[in-house]
């Protein structure tokens, strides 16, 4: 098996102390690889990252939603107040409540919500778990079809059985693993290429389709597929028309109205290598209009301190990316 390049080094006081290898491809508007770094064709579990084409899989089996109630289905959320009245809203409109999420228990990912859960004395809750969203969906999408709602992420399910087929439909190429997701989910094993495949076929979809249902819902509301301060809000804010959802262990993927998209994963799994890397990526691939002036700069680096001092940075390494050929 190849070894992945360096993609990010870690440098404090012009020492690099840290690096994070990992593969990553970045498609031309054509669909064609423009750029490369490893070997993105080895199957990855994208983890969060598959859950757009997961919602592609509810809506065909009729699910309704759509705007920030079919964004926070798609995505990974933060916890916040409002994320979680919109996972009510879902659950609410079927019929049912927390008490039939199958996700664990946790804290709220944002910080701020984390310290007001705290200060209220309350504690974890499946309903602030980052994938009650897709939990919430699921779960409609169950009672809409008449599913049994109980078994709901078995792998033999029939609503895992239609994300199955969304996902090696959108991606191109068949699953390879089954794995369980962070969440509990069936998680569903294709390659760095093949999610940016399902990326790009989501934002190319014709208009009304479940695919760019999902697509448009996420770009119109980032702060319900991540949260409010989040690098993938923050990164949809800066540069306008771009789809991005993060994976757990270092995965992130985006795509582009006219096409272009990419998929990263980093090997060691480490999340603050992500975004330096999507970043390189993007502009790479010739995308560098942010509608905030500096905001992918911002975001390229990941400023590191000593004491109260900047003194150095997390970047993409210098050769991370390579023509195919």
């Amino acid at each position: 098996m190849e070894i992945n390049p360096v993609l990010v080094e870690v440098e404090r006081s012009g020492f690099v102390e840290s690096r994070h290898r990992g593969a990553a491809i970045g498609l031309a508007a054509d669909g064609s690889a423009a750029v490369r770094a490893g070997a993105p064709e080895e199957p990855i579990f994208p983890r969060s990252a598959n859950k757009p084409m997961q919602a592609v899989a509810m809506l065909r089996s009729g699910l309704d939603l759509d705007g920030e109630l079919l964004a926070v289905a798609a995505g990974s959320h933060s916890g916040e107040d409002f994320h979680v009245e919109g996972v009510e809203k879902i659950l609410a409109g079927a019929g049912l409540g927390a008490v039939d999420l199958r996700c664990p228990e946790q804290w709220p990912l944002d910080q701020a919500a984390q310290q007001e859960v705290a200060r209220s004395n309350a504690g974890p809750s499946r309903m602030r778990m980052n994938c009650s969203g897709k939990h919430a969906a699921m779960l409609a999408t169950c009672v809409v079809a008449g599913w049994p709602t109980e078994t709901y992420l078995d792998p033999e399910h029939p609503l895992q059985a239609a994300v199955r087929a969304v996902v090696e439909e959108l991606a191109g190429e068949p699953v390879t693993a089954t794995g369980v997701d962070g969440c509990g989910a069936p998680l569903f094993a294709v390659s760095a290429a093949g999610v940016a495949r399902a990326f790009r076929a989501l934002v190319l979809a014709g208009p009304g389709t479940p695919e760019r249902r999902v697509a448009d819902a996420m770009r119109a509301h980032p702060q319900w597929t991540s949260g409010t301060r989040r690098e993938e809000r923050l990164l949809m804010d800066a540069v306008p028309g771009l789809l991005v959802k993060c994976g757990a262990e270092g995965v992130d993927a985006f795509a582009f109205s006219d096409g272009r998209a990419g998929a990263v994963k980093i090997d060691d799994g480490a999340m603050r290598a992500r975004t330096p890397v999507t970043v390189a990526l993007i502009r790479a691939l010739g995308i560098d209009q942010a509608a905030a002036p500096g905001a992918l700069d911002d975001l390229a680096t990941v400023p590191l301190h000593g004491g109260e001092a900047t003194v150095g940075a997390i970047r993409p390494a210098p050769t991370a990316f390579t023509p195919p050929g």
